[in-house]
């Protein structure tokens, strides 16, 4: 029997099994799945009666909460996709998304309402534009569809559209379909689900790459999910306390604001089974960390991108790998670590052919399977160029071992990798090339102990002109968002070194900042 996989199976499955278990908690707010169920079911009635149709986009901007959410299954449950919007882009990043991706609706957070008013000209494709809360409930009241016929669904359709800041600059709409989402829920649930006693903390925004499928997974085994609308270490270890979390996601600058908070002794935190990290390199230190601060809690290191769903591999433990001691353990539980079902990952040179599995030679990772994108929304040349013999090529260069353990140990793009968020060089130099003072400019990585790193801009001024680090800054805050902003400048007024090509030379200015330090990112 072939019945069509979709993660509307997810919402279903968990209202037949748990209708009356808390299955959403939001600030004040809880949801039985039976409640939340029949609340995504009102939001596709309400998307229809606002001329919704079969492939429309609905766009989010908004926080972690109940709504969104109920937007991962009820947008669905009217056949169109679902958009959720990285609330840090300006209103310029965002005009150009929403000019390319054209939703008919846009459900928004009071918090951006002034975004919005900003917003509204220049992106008249957008026929609706809902503010969540009254407006939004009464769009809820209007309706309330059927349970629909399974057999009825396309699984190819795309069900959710992620932009994400590629290497040219340019954000690429990654289209997920009902059948990638599905499978990835799947495969995200035999790896981290043990029990339907777990409870789930959203730390991931739900805007960043699919919730890490998060969202399907712990809907799909019925689990009590904690909605953590922004991030904040004591409100983080409020909610395990009242809630007695078992598990969460985090990129490591959030896990290290957790190690570091000095209040984390005044909470009970025993009820923690699981960490999850991601999003950018951990430490075998931070592991060490987490573990103190969350005694008896298996912590580890994973991989993916939003492109493969974006969880493709984790550093969980493998019966077959031995460790040596207790600081090859930690190095292990650090590393990208190995794929999740359902996903093939290889470490290539330029001629597609495996490296070696000496943990030396290094490749691009690249992958396959059912979790990885069907392409770029309305950019075929660009899913082309990140496709190679049905391989997704990842630009992320590895060693790998025998047991198929992965190590990230550098980057074939200029992406600059802060706080879990992909920042794009291009994209800050073309900004900052803008001014008119600027003769030419590169923008790569400097160490940071907050964030891991940071981009840092080298920028030659031109002859005759001045210009100091205040202003430049004041110039690119209206064009880039503020995390990707440099938070360092050295201005000249020479060249910057170029290749004999006439290429910015980004490793030698690389080189300046990274030296001595233990990570070299060339």
């Amino acid at each position: 029997m072939l019945v069509p996989l979709t993660p509307i199976r997810c919402l279903y499955r968990a209202f037949d099994l748990y209708p009356r278990k808390i299955g959403v908690v939001s600030g004040a707010e809880r949801f039985t799945y039976a409640r939340f169920a029949e609340r995504s079911e009102r939001l596709a009635a309400g998307l229809l009666s606002l001329g919704v149709q079969t492939g429309d986009r609905v766009g989010y901007l908004s926080f972690n909460n109940h709504q969104l959410l109920e937007g991962y299954f009820g947008v669905l449950l009217a056949g169109a996709a679902v958009m959720p919007l990285n609330v840090r882009l300006t209103p310029f990043e965002l005009t150009g998304i929403l000019k390319h991706a054209e939703p008919r609706v846009l459900f928004f957070e009071s918090d951006f309402a002034a975004v919005v008013d900003q917003l509204r000209a220049a992106c008249p494709a957008v026929a609706h534009w809902i503010e969540i809360g009254p407006a939004y409930e009464e769009l809820l009241a209007r309706d309330r569809i059927g349970r629909p016929d399974l057999f009825a669904q396309d699984e190819t359709a795309m069900g959710e559209l992620f932009y994400t800041s590629g290497s040219t600059g340019t954000p690429k709409g990654v289209a997920l379909s009902h059948r990638t989402l599905y499978l990835h829920a799947l495969a995200v649930s035999a790896t981290f689900v043990h029990s339907d006693d777990h409870v789930e903390l959203h730390t991931i925004p739900l805007f960043h790459a699919n919730g890490w499928g998060r969202a399907h997974s712990s809907t799909l085994f019925g689990l009590k999910q904690v909605m953590v609308r922004r991030f904040d270490p004591m409100h983080v270890f409020r909610l395990i306390q009242e809630e007695r979390a078992t598990g969460m996601a985090m990129v490591p600058t959030m896990a290290n604001a957790l190690v570091q908070c000095p209040g984390r002794e005044a909470f009970d935190l025993s009820s923690m089974r699981e960490i999850n990290l991601g999003g950018a390199a951990s430490s075998p230190e931070l592991i060490a960390g987490l573990e103190r601060a969350f005694p008896g809690c298996a912590v580890q290191a994973g991989y993916g991108l939003t492109e493969s769903g974006p969880v493709a591999t984790s550093a969980r433990r493998k019966s077959t790998v031995e460790y040596a001691d207790e600081e090859d353990r930690l190095r292990h539980q650090a590393m990208a670590g190995w794929p999740l079902p359902g996903c093939e990952i290889r470490v290539v040179d330029l001629a597609m052919q495996d490296v070696p599995r000496d943990m030396q030679a290094v490749g691009e990772v690249v992958i396959r399977g059912d979790l990885i994108m069907d392409g770029y929304y309305q950019e075929p040349e660009a899913t082309a160029a990140a496709i190679t013999d049905g391989w997704l090529r990842t630009g992320d260069m590895a060693v790998w071992d025998e047991e198929n353990y992965i190590h990230i140990v550098d980057r074939k793009k200029d992406i600059i990798i802060s706080g879990g968020e992909n920042i794009s060089s291009i994209e800050v130099e073309r900004a900052i090339a803008a001014h008119p003072a600027v003769m030419e400019c590169a923008v790569v990585s400097a160490p940071d102990a907050q964030w891991g790193e940071v981009p840092a801009a080298f920028v030659a001024v031109k002859a005759g002109e001045r210009l100091t680090a205040p202003e430049l800054c004041a110039f690119l805050a209206g064009r880039i968002a503020r995390f990707k902003m440099p938070r360092r400048f050295e201005f000249q007024e020479g060249p910057l070194p170029k290749t004999g090509t006439g290429k910015i030379v980004k490793r030698q200015l690389r080189a300046a900042l990274w030296g001595g330090q233990d990570r070299q990112v060339p």
